[in-house]
């Protein structure tokens, strides 16, 4: 199943037409997916001792390290 990826471009009410304004919603979107993404292969390479420290079984982490970035 495919999801439909959304960038979250709020307007404001100070001219919400600048270019800048939507380019540094943008860019501050894209580094907000690249942490997610990083975050969730860093999970995948947890050991069990570690995961069982932090409360998460392999299941739950394989779960949400296989999601797409864009998905919460």
């Amino acid at each position: 199943m495919l999801h439909r990826a959304t960038l979250d471009l709020k307007w404001t009410s100070e001219r919400p037409w600048r270019v800048d304004v939507l380019l540094t919603r943008a860019w501050a979107q894209l580094r907000h997916w690249r942490a997610i993404y990083r975050q969730r292969r860093a999970l995948l390479g947890l050991s069990d001792h570690l995961l069982k420290d932090i409360g998460i079984s392999r299941v739950d982490a394989l779960q949400e390290g296989n999601k797409p970035f864009w998905r919460s």
